[in-house]
């Protein structure tokens, strides 16, 4: 499957068996969209980290829940910044040498997660619950407006028209 996604963004026309000219007839203005698709690909998963685990759930049609397992940080140790279309979630730790344990199992190390986000999703809030970090999204969603565009040119009728012509 990783093959194929990867497959998708370095010849997406050649891996749907589609030519750029079957598109271009129908999304005017969307010719850069499979770069800027690349782009994200390539910043994203270079170094896909495993820690700390997520969860992204759909709770409405327009509204989205990140979650994330980070029990063991307070809130002042975790941060979630947005720099344009990337959300940035980082967890700062203490260092705790001074604690003799016999075993330690438990992951306490930093972290900084990176979430790619549409051009209409917006931040609503993060909270954290019980050990999860629960950020919440918006999408955007534009009131459909119908705009007539006025046709200039000649103002003749049918009638003159054809009376031009005899």
């Amino acid at each position: 499957m990783n093959a194929l996604v990867k497959q998708l963004f370095e010849k997406p026309f050649e891996t749907l068996n589609v030519s750029s000219k079957d598109f271009d007839k129908f999304f005017v203005g969307f010719d850069d969209q499979f770069d800027k698709l690349a782009k994200l690909q390539q910043d994203f998963a270079k170094n896909v980290p495993n820690y700390p685990p997520y969860n992204i759930r759909k709770v409405a049609d327009n509204k989205y829940v990140i979650e994330i397992a980070i029990a063991g940080f307070s809130q002042s140790d975790v941060e979630v910044t947005i720099d344009g279309n990337k959300l940035t979630v980082t967890g700062k730790t203490t260092d705790d040498t001074d604690t003799d344990y016999l075993f330690k199992g438990i992951a306490n190390r930093a972290f900084t997660r990176t979430f790619a986000l549409a051009d209409k999703i917006e931040v609503e809030s993060a909270e954290m619950v019980n050990g999860m970090l629960k950020i919440a999204l918006d999408k955007l969603v534009e009131m459909s407006t119908v705009k007539k565009i006025e046709v200039k040119g000649e103002k003749k009728s049918k009638k003159e028209l054809l009376n031009e012509s005899e």
